[in-house]
């Protein structure tokens, strides 16, 4: 291949340079501006918030929940454990500690019944968490069900991480849109982008309304420079949020070109016994951010690293799966409650999934070279 064969890589849907040029016009190129408004308001439109608020980042977004949630120093955060770090670090800024919850295979995601071991022994030390970080990976809605009425049945707010899940569905709510506060992230890979940014949604006004004081170095309304709390500097540029607003455009169009890309890998590789696509949930809907799946190595001698290998070889992008919280040596201090005595499920999906090539321009012609090439691997 003379092009490389990417992961998943922008791409513009044409109109984003229109509202980018708005801002040089109106030379409204700083943060805040018609961009950052609009963006806000037709996002918490298409995932039918009350409101939400645009950041420079998914992490800058989920710290400010967690700081509107009243985390401080020595409270306690649970998180998800099979995730990417930007999902814990923010516990760290604000000097809590991060307590990682296993994966379930059924989604990949927070295991209910880790869960609630957790919340059961936390509750039974009088150290109930402060906030509960429930991450949707590669564009799979976790079990909210499940976890929601745990989290509501202990008085613990949620922190909904849909970073991967933007236009996901569960039961026909928006991912992103459960916890007390949801966060998005735009960076360069993901489903939609604007180069790097995030953002903050919730039903509650005031929460949003505080969330763009804290982003905005907490400034008070008096003529002169006036700071009573710590304030961060977390808005989206008029510009970067010109970009948004064309992507979420086509972002349903995005959706379903990468539905497409799994469903081809899907319907090449059921009938391969020892590779596993990533499941879709009865009654939810994937953005299938990026197609994944697992190896047996045992049936099919090849690990997923040497996959990978093989696939470099040829000029084509793909990934292992996150690497579990728990396992980071940053984090090798902190509590992990497992699925189970017998199971680590996050163990067991680093160990043997895949990201493959997932790339809405990706076309069909190059993703059967990608589909060629792993048949001949595990072949």
């Amino acid at each position: 291949m003379t092009n490389r064969i990417l992961l998943s890589s922008p791409h513009m849907g044409g109109t984003e340079q229109k509202y980018i040029q708005e801002a040089f016009d109106t030379n409204w190129i700083a943060p805040l501006g018609a961009n950052v408004d609009g963006f806000e308001k037709e996002l918490a439109s298409y995932v039918n918030v009350r409101g939400a608020s645009a950041t420079s980042s998914g992490t800058g977004a989920i710290h400010l929940a967690l700081d509107l949630l009243g985390v401080k120093a020595g409270d306690t955060v649970f998180c998800s454990d099979l995730t990417f770090i930007a999902s814990a670090n923010p516990i760290l800024y604000l000097g809590a500690e991060p307590v990682f919850i296993d994966s379930e295979e059924t989604t990949w995601n927070m295991s209910p019944q880790a869960l609630e071991r957790a919340l059961h022994e936390s509750k039974a030390t009088n150290t109930l968490p402060k906030a509960v970080i429930i991450v949707n990976l590669y564009g799979q809605s976790a079990r909210m069900d499940e976890l929601m009425a745990l989290c509501n049945e202990y008085g613990v707010s949620v922190v909904e991480d849909a970073a991967e899940s933007l236009g996901s569905l569960y039961n026909g709510k928006h991912s992103g849109t459960f916890g007390k506060l949801g966060v998005y992230s735009f960076n360069g890979n993901k489903i939609i982008t604007t180069s790097g940014g995030g953002m903050l949604v919730s039903d509650d006004d005031e929460l949003i309304a505080r969330s763009r004081y804290l982003a905005t170095q907490a400034r008070d309304a008096a003529k002169h420079y006036q700071h009573s709390v710590v304030g961060y500097n977390y808005r989206m540029s008029n510009i970067v949020a010109g970009i948004g607003r064309g992507q979420l455009e086509v972002l349903d169009e995005r959706i379903s070109q990468k539905r497409a890309i799994f469903d081809r890998y899907e319907a090449t590789f059921k009938d391969v016994d020892g590779i596993t696509m990533m499941p879709e949930l009865e009654g939810t809907f994937s953005n299938r951010w990026l197609s994944t799946m697992t190896l047996d190595a045992e049936k099919l001698k090849i690990t997923p690293y040497e996959l990978i290998d093989s696939l470099n070889a040829a000029n084509i992008e793909s990934r292992p799966v996150w690497k579990p919280l728990h396992m980071q040596p940053l984090f090798e201090e902190c509590k992990f409650y497992p699925h189970s005595d017998a199971r680590v499920v996050s163990e067991e999906l680093f160990a043997n999934g895949i990201c493959l090539p997932s790339d809405s321009k990706m076309t069909v012609e190059e993703q059967q070279i990608v589909i060629d090439i792993i048949l001949r691997a595990v072949k």
